[in-house]
């Protein structure tokens, strides 16, 4: 009996033929490399660090995960930042930013109780607890909580996305990228970040609603208006 081996694809033969492949090729990887250059081109001038960002009123940290109810390592960071700008006096409120899709699962009030361990004064923190993604985020930020402008916080390699849909979501932003020790995860994200661009470039065209929107919320202008 005689043994089915998958067929191997051809390769064109003729000149012809392999010229048109290669153009193919070379489309494919420019299509794929657009998204990620309309990141870099529109937060070209937008990336700064905790010590030259200019004074906003307020920081959005977004989520990056928990572990056993404890900000993950990635986002404890994140925080350490926003803790940072707001004890220099560089912003006023701190809006977290996250997932609480299961009741057992609460990124936005993890992010609050570390940031009132370093200082930050819980009056001066809201939470955000539909943000599960990255454009959820941003749009929630202008549409619910009023945010025009604010400093993004996030990892380097996330920081540039962030910006640009948050530039696209009408919150003029300024994007702090916090260092990491360039390890495994570091590079996953990075890679991932390409794949991502995509679904970012296509948010920023259509513009879909947030899997959660709701009412709008007062608890920024609140948290302005409260005593340090």
């Amino acid at each position: 009996m005689r043994r089915w081996r998958p067929r191997r694809p051809r390769l064109p033969r003729t000149r012809a033929g392999q010229r048109r492949l290669v153009q193919a090729v070379v489309a494919v990887c420019v299509l794929a490399l657009l998204p990620a250059t309309w990141m870099h081109v529109v937060t070209g001038d937008r990336l700064r660090t905790t010590a030259d960002v200019p004074r906003t009123e307020v920081a959005v940290v977004f989520g990056a995960g928990l572990w056993d109810g404890e900000p993950s390592p990635y986002l404890a960071r994140r925080l350490d930042a926003a803790a940072e700008l707001y004890r220099a006096g560089r912003i006023e409120v701190v809006l977290v930013t996250g997932d609480n899709s299961r009741e057992d699962y609460d990124e936005p009030d993890a992010m609050r109780t570390y940031l009132t361990r370093h200082g930050v004064p819980a009056a001066r923190i809201v939470n955000d607890h539909a943000g599960f993604d990255t454009w959820d985020s941003c749009v929630r930020a202008k549409k619910i909580f009023g945010v025009d402008r604010a400093v993004l916080i996030s990892q380097g390699f996330h920081i540039r996305r962030a910006v640009a849909l948050c530039q696209e979501a009408g919150v003029a932003s300024y994007g702090v990228g916090v260092d990491d020790k360039h390890d495994a995860t570091w590079y996953y994200g990075g890679v991932r970040e390409i794949l991502a661009a995509g679904k970012a470039a296509l948010d920023a065209v259509f513009e879909p609603d947030p899997r959660f929107l709701g009412p709008e919320e007062p608890g920024v202008a609140r948290a302005l208006d409260a005593d340090g």
